[in-house]
């Protein structure tokens, strides 16, 4: 169907009419919807010529509304479903109009698509999966870019920041890190208590405490209650920023938010974590002892001297030397969830427990690669 523009100009009209004239139908009067049955009548007796092309000449239509639109629209589609093709004449104003009530041909429509089956929903989980582990490595680069950019110039690195955070993250956390490892130790002890006093081994409760706390529950436990209490917080904190526009505030005076928000927080957790891993490294040692005090009568001292014994220098670092690593993940992890926020205040939510998740998954999992690459050492 194509239209034309007239030039002549519409004379006036009192109703709607059409007029036939060989193979062309002359519009008139006013197409309204107060006046419009009468025309619907006069268009239901027409008997359309069988040319193969019809003009419809509109251009003395006064007025044109939605109402008359749409049946000059439904005509002319009626005509072409019989095999003609329609030429519409109209006023500008009026072709613009009859744009608006123009409704797309169903021809070639498929039918809608029916909910994915299950591989479909595997695969789309694998790929969202794909792109967020992409996205992270992403932000990992832009991070360590603007790590090394402020290691070559340190006055750019926000020291008040960072030690802010350390206190926040490290001095804040001692009362429950020392807590849990302190009941961690007992724990561990009691359960042991048992089988080696079954075999007169009450001693080697030291071993079982000083190897289980210093080189894996120590660092792990300090790290996951971490990234519960600060990487969650920290995504949040950066969400919120982000949904307040405070983030485009920053990029627009010239601030790089990773300099300011995501360097400070690293810098901090790496010094924190090794530092609480040292004291959850005590305070799990003394719930052990005390613990082996009691279920076994061992007495400090005894406890001490075959701790020394059994621990190397060697499982102490190891156990340490993992905290600025967990450290790293905690704190990458939860920034970038912070900055995967998305406009509103559930996205914040929701990427908060992200993080959280995602930082103890990784921890873990890091843990678990140390453990191999140490069996491989021999360490």
């Amino acid at each position: 169907m194509s239209a034309g523009i007239p030039s002549r100009d519409p004379p006036p009209g009192a109703g709607p009419d059409v007029e036939l004239a060989g193979g062309e139908a002359r519009c008139s009067g006013s197409w309204t919807a107060v006046q419009l049955h009468r025309v619907e009548r006069r268009l239901a007796g027409i008997a359309w010529p069988a040319a193969a092309e019809v003009v419809v000449d509109c251009s003395t239509v006064e007025a044109l509304d939605t109402a008359g639109a749409a049946l000059l629209q439904a005509t002319a589609e009626e005509l072409e479903r019989r095999g003609r093709r329609v030429t519409l004449r109209l006023r500008p104003e009026h072709q613009a109009l009859l744009e608006m009530v123009r409704s797309p041909a169903p021809a070639g429509e498929g039918p809608a698509p029916g909910p994915p089956g299950p591989l479909a929903a595997v695969g789309r989980r694998a790929l969202t999966a794909l792109d967020e582990f992409l996205a992270m490595l992403a932000f990992v680069g832009r991070s360590a870019t603007a790590g090394a950019r402020s290691l070559a110039q340190p006055g750019r690195i926000r020291w008040r920041s960072v030690l802010h955070d350390v206190q926040a993250a490290g001095f804040d956390a001692l009362p429950i890190v020392g807590l849990l490892s302190f009941l961690l130790g007992l724990v561990i002890a009691y359960q042991g208590s048992g089988p080696l006093a079954r075999y007169g081994a009450n001693t080697f409760v030291a071993d079982l405490v000083g190897l289980a706390m210093l080189r894996e529950l120590a660092p792990l436990i300090t790290a996951i209650v971490v990234a519960g209490r600060s990487g969650s917080a920290w995504a949040a904190q950066i969400g919120t920023m982000k949904v307040t526009e405070e983030i485009d505030a920053l990029r627009t005076v010239g601030i790089d938010p990773l300099e300011l928000l995501v360097l400070p927080k690293l810098l901090a957790l790496v010094v924190a974590l090794p530092l609480l891993t040292v004291f959850s490294d005590s305070l799990g040692v003394l719930g052990g002892m005390v613990m082996s005090r009691s279920e076994l009568g061992l007495r400090f001292e005894d406890f001490l001297d075959r701790f020394v014994q059994a621990v190397r220098l060697s499982d102490y670092l190891v156990g340490v030397g993992k905290a600025p690593v967990f450290a790293a993940v905690i704190a990458l992890v939860g920034c970038h969830q912070g900055f995967q926020v998305s406009g509103d205040a559930e996205s914040v939510g929701r990427r908060t427990t992200v993080s959280v998740v995602q930082s103890i998954f990784a921890i873990v999992v890091v843990d678990a690669a140390f453990s191999v690459v140490f069996s491989w050492l021999g360490i």
